[in-house]
């Protein structure tokens, strides 16, 4: 059985690199996408995917308080922060609210399977 997959991000290329690692994995299948953090909420609600990825800096509402209010409603959501190097504040205060786990962009294929499959062990 695959890892269902959300991936937000306000990047559609980014989106799109994310979407690509995790298809050409045989143990993930992407169900969602979402471009800022309103979307994530509204999208883990109606897909309630075993993993998102997550982009912390976004429009509208920001990947923390996206986490946040999804942590609020799912306490055992598996949601993994994406950030760019240079944001280590942002990345502490998205682990203390509930993140899993992160991965630094840019992306590298190995370490993003590497850490989505750890963090959605059963």
């Amino acid at each position: 059985m695959s890892c269902r997959v959300l991936i937000v991000d306000d990047a559609l290329f980014m989106r799109n690199m994310l979407k690509d690692i995790f298809t050409r994995a045989d143990d993930f299948e992407v169900v969602g996408e979402a471009q800022n953090g309103d979307e994530a909420v509204e999208r883990y609600r109606e897909l309630r995917p075993d993993l998102v990825t997550m982009d912390i800096v976004m429009p509208l509402k920001s990947g923390i308080e996206a986490l946040v209010e999804i942590i609020a409603e799912d306490a055992s959501a598996r949601v993994v922060m994406c950030s760019a190097l240079g944001q280590e504040s942002l990345i502490v205060e998205a682990v203390g609210a509930g993140a899993r786990e992160f991965i630094v962009k840019p992306f590298q294929e190995a370490k993003v399977l590497e850490v989505a499959r750890r963090v959605t062990v059963r």
